[in-house]
């Protein structure tokens, strides 16, 4: 087994995650398989408990495990199946640690963090690295490593520490370290300033580790004389150093790194450089094209997403992946207007009108209206407004996870005049509860409690637009990640009124997917499809969304009764690119340029 570690020094955000998934995607063009692992130093056991405005949105993985953002970066690029095991934090090396000495098997040794948590730490990584997750039998050739936060943060030190003696057990020849650092550059000079990365390396270096490889991310290519500089202050080759410059796409960054040899540079580390199987010019024809081809868009699409976290865009970030993988596939430029909930509100209207005015101009303004999952009450009541307004109206909506239980609410407040129905989460005493508490759940523990990962959804109409755009399949896995579900005793009622649960889980009490069979598209599901969308494989609602908001959803439906399948892999066709700037590029908190953002912040997300 090879290991690649990505560490980041300086500032945080400056994209590591990306870098991460972009050498592996490079190193898997070359023919070899690829694994990865997060490290967290943060004493969660893991990040379901934790707020999206503190770290992103939680990403869920197929066996249950909510992680880490990266982890969906990873997957998303490298087109993998990961488990909980591959997001490691330190709540879990100590809690691990310390059930073991509660079970004596220390032997009455002093238990420290040297050499005990430091053990633990690279007896995980070597146990993970061997689990395959590309569907293949065996463990993969390269594992690549990510160690979140910055060199210097205190949590990490038992990190570091663990990962420099882990780099001496392994031997040269197996481990490559790749250090992404900032390189600014002053208004007032203009020039590149490199002792930030001088500085941060001098400090890896006084933690035992030494960096094989740098990723410097600046606003442009690296002059050679600044390479020069880094070369000679900290000991890399001058072919080691590499420019992450702010791009037009994320898909252009692994294209960066095959452009500059940053592929070479690691197969050379870690030995592979001669390995005859190995390629050694990455096939990369499918990013090339998918990049040029989001960049000449012109035709575009304006998706409002509505929802209590917008302050925050990696709040949401799988749903905007998602819609960007649609978007692509449908030709059309995404336009995301970001709506908070709770601006729609009459609330608003009355405490703060130019918000509430600016905020339905958005929703009107939308060809489409999409409502993303959530906990709490907060802006509940713009979310059943949005989900009303897209209804009345023939606007194309999704609703996910809690986007499908408003729209439940709604209906049956609107359409079947239970002016008091709700759902037990924000009304614990509504005399009619659409929505209910799961009986498996607990409402005392709040980790890992709730109904997780990949469930079966069986389709029990035929001839539903859901069911078209899976390809006509009697079932699909999706994951989840919810507490409350609708109310079966009150499902034949709903029905009876039009409103058609077109999917259920194995037993059929449980409902998966709503729509409304008259209406351009109106869909809801309880399953999260954002978490399973790829770039070359988007998810078939998100397609459904677009395509029904830029008015393709009659052929794409007619397309899926000839066989084509929405969620399979598809050449890109081969063209010459008329590249056309695509907005006002703004830096996103991750460090890459990721899309085109608008000052008012509704602009368009890569």
């Amino acid at each position: 087994m090879k290991y690649v570690l990505v560490t980041g020094g300086v500032v945080s955000g400056l994209g590591k995650g990306v870098t991460a998934s972009s050498i592996g995607v490079v190193l898997k063009a070359c023919g070899l398989r690829i694994t990865s692992i997060k490290i967290d130093p943060y004493l969660n056991t893991d990040a379901g408990t934790m707020s999206p405005f503190e770290h992103g949105e939680v990403f869920v993985l197929d066996d249950g495990g909510e992680v880490d953002l990266d982890l969906g970066n990873y997957e998303r690029f490298l087109d993998i199946k990961l488990t909980r095991d591959n997001n490691i934090t330190t709540g879990k090396i100590y809690q691990s640690v310390i059930d073991k000495e509660r079970k004596g098997e220390y032997l009455g040794k002093t238990v420290q963090v040297v050499p005990h948590i430091t053990n633990a730490i690279q007896e995980w990584i070597e146990r993970v690295a061997m689990i395959p997750v590309d569907g293949k039998e065996g463990p993969a050739d390269v594992c690549v490593i990510e160690l979140g936060g910055t060199i210097g943060d205190i949590e990490s030190m038992p990190f570091i520490e663990a990962l420099g003696q882990f780099s001496y057990r392994v031997g040269p020849g197996n481990f490559c370290l790749v250090h992404v650092s900032l390189v600014p550059v002053l208004n007032v000079v203009g020039e590149q300033k490199t002792k930030p990365t001088q500085h941060s390396v001098r400090g890896l270096r006084g933690l035992g580790l030494t960096p094989n490889i740098l990723a410097c991310r600046s606003t442009k290519e690296l002059e050679d004389n600044v390479k020069e500089k880094l070369s000679q202050f900290c000991h890399v080759p001058a072919t080691n150093i590499v420019t992450l410059y702010d791009v037009s796409n994320i898909w252009r960054i692994p294209l960066l790194l095959r452009d500059q040899k940053a592929h070479e540079a690691i197969l050379k580390v870690l030995n592979l450089e001669k390995v005859e199987s190995i390629t050694q010019e990455p096939k990369l024809d499918e990013w090339v094209a998918r990049a040029s081809i989001f960049d000449t868009l012109q035709d575009t699409v304006r998706i409002a997403m509505v929802g209590k976290y917008t302050g925050l865009s990696d709040s949401y970030l799988s749903v905007l992946k998602a819609l960007l993988h649609a978007s692509v596939d449908c030709r059309r430029k995404l336009v995301i207007d970001w709506v908070a909930s709770t601006d729609l509100e009459d609330s608003t209207a009355i405490e703060a009108p130019d918000a509430y005015k600016a905020a339905w101009d958005l929703l009107k303004g939308a060809d489409g209206v999409l409502v993303p999952g959530g906990f709490g009450d907060r802006g509940v009541q713009g979310k059943i407004l949005a989900a009303k307004y897209a209804r009345e109206k023939n606007v194309p909506y999704l609703g996910i996870c809690l986007g499908m239980q408003i729209a439940v609410v709604e209906f049956a407040r609107h359409v079947m005049s239970l002016t008091d129905a709700n759902s037990t989460e924000f009304d614990p005493n509504t005399k009619t509860p659409c929505v209910i508490f799961m009986p498996e759940g607990s409402k005392t523990h709040m980790g890992a409690t709730m109904r997780l990962g990949s469930r079966r959804t069986f389709f029990k109409v035929a001839d539903c637009k859901s069911a078209k755009l899976y390809g006509n399949v009697s079932f699909v896995d999706e994951r989840h990640r919810h507490r409350y579900e609708v109310n079966p005793d009150m499902v034949a009622e709903f029905e009876s009124a039009g409103l058609k649960f077109v999917g259920k889980d194995d037993t059929g009490r449980r409902m998966e997917i709503i729509e409304l069979p008259n209406h351009r598209y109106f869909v809801g599901a309880q399953f999260h499809p954002e978490f399973k969308s790829r770039p070359s494989k988007p998810s078939p609602l998100f397609v459904g969304l677009i395509a029904a908001a830029s008015g393709q959803l009659d052929r794409v439906l007619t397309d899926c009764r000839n066989g084509y399948v929405v969620a399979s892999p598809k050449p890109f066709p081969k063209h010459t690119p008329v590249v056309h700037q695509n907005g006002h590029p703004k830096k996103l908190a991750n460090g890459l340029s990721n899309g085109t953002y608008h000052v008012n912040g509704n602009g368009v997300h890569a």
